[in-house]
């Protein structure tokens, strides 16, 4: 009755919301870089902001949750690494490989799945925000690293990093919390207006991102990233998760989260650096697709936390 429920009344509106993203893709040819551009750089930093403006997040669960995000990515970028050794990828495919493998859609995908099961919950969805935060600091660091390879500048990376909106919403976030200051109405609506906007434009975008990808032949290292992704890593997160000694919401959060399909951006980088970008966009499709199944799973199975 609760997997049911949960199919219900979350997976079933989220792919809801991608197929009418794709639906007005084909129909009306969105332009998908202003859709990722509102996206990233105005509603992500909006739910940011009100969602740790808003908790009561302490500083012992901020600390437990970057301690698994250190833990979680490092375990991850080290099975894909040797998974890669093991059967000796090329350096292009095993950039795409590590790429898919360890990168999570936690911003359009996550965040959204959050939401509606943290609904009565705030603190849930402020964990996820951090997870998506260091979600992207992870893309323009390891990831953009694994792409470029030795070709990479650490000035760019700084530089990339320095950019993102997202990390001063989040600390001036901090800083009024931490202060007590009140946000005026009349500031406050604005933002809290397109952070409620945020889940239907980013899983609007995911779909009309996904409009177009087309499967012709799964090779075996996309099998093993939709195994990676789906499987292996709610497990990974799931023994650090008892390593820790995590219970409650943070533990909820955190499981879910590790569940999530492959990130859109390593389909860009790998288009952008032209490494099997074909392979890394089927990894993106097939991931969103059977994640339908599996993240239900993982939504149900954290209840017993």
């Amino acid at each position: 009755m609760i997997f049911y429920q949960i199919i219900l009344q979350v997976i079933f509106p989220l792919f809801l919301m991608i197929g009418a993203g794709a639906c007005l893709h084909r129909m009306l040819k969105l332009h998908l870089a202003t859709l990722s551009a509102i996206t990233i750089n105005f509603l992500l930093p909006a739910v940011c902001f009100v969602n740790i403006y808003k908790s009561n997040l302490s500083g012992r669960l901020v600390g437990q949750t970057l301690l698994f995000l250190l833990l979680f990515n490092l375990l991850l970028a080290v099975i894909s690494l040797l998974f890669a050794k093991a059967n000796r990828f090329d350096r292009q495919l095993s950039a795409v490989f590590k790429n898919s493998f360890v990168l999570s859609n936690s911003g359009n995908y996550g965040l959204p799945v959050s939401e509606l099961v943290f609904v009565a919950n705030p603190a849930g969805t402020a964990i996820q925000v951090i997870v998506s935060i260091f979600q992207n600091l992870l893309t323009f660091t390891y990831g953009v690293y694994n792409s470029i390879s030795a070709q990479s500048s650490g000035k760019d990376l700084i530089r990339k990093i320095m950019k993102l909106p997202v990390i001063y919403a989040l600390v001036i976030a901090i800083i009024l919390r931490w202060a007590n200051v009140d946000v005026p109405d009349f500031i406050w609506q604005p933002i809290e207006n397109a952070s409620e906007a945020f889940s239907a434009i980013a899983l609007i975008t995911l779909g009309a991102q996904v409009a177009y990808l087309k499967i012709t032949h799964i090779s075996k290292p996309v099998v093993w990233i939709v195994i990676g992704r789906l499987i292996i890593s709610p497990c990974v997160a799931l023994l650090i998760i008892f390593f820790l000694g995590l219970s409650g919401t943070v533990a909820q959060a955190l499981f879910i989260a590790s569940s999530f399909p492959t990130s859109r951006n390593s389909a860009l980088l790998a288009l952008e650096h032209n490494n099997y970008p074909d392979m890394a966009s089927q990894a993106v499709l097939l991931t969103t697709v059977f994640s339908s199944g599996t993240v239900a799973v993982v939504i149900y199975l954290s209840s017993f936390f």
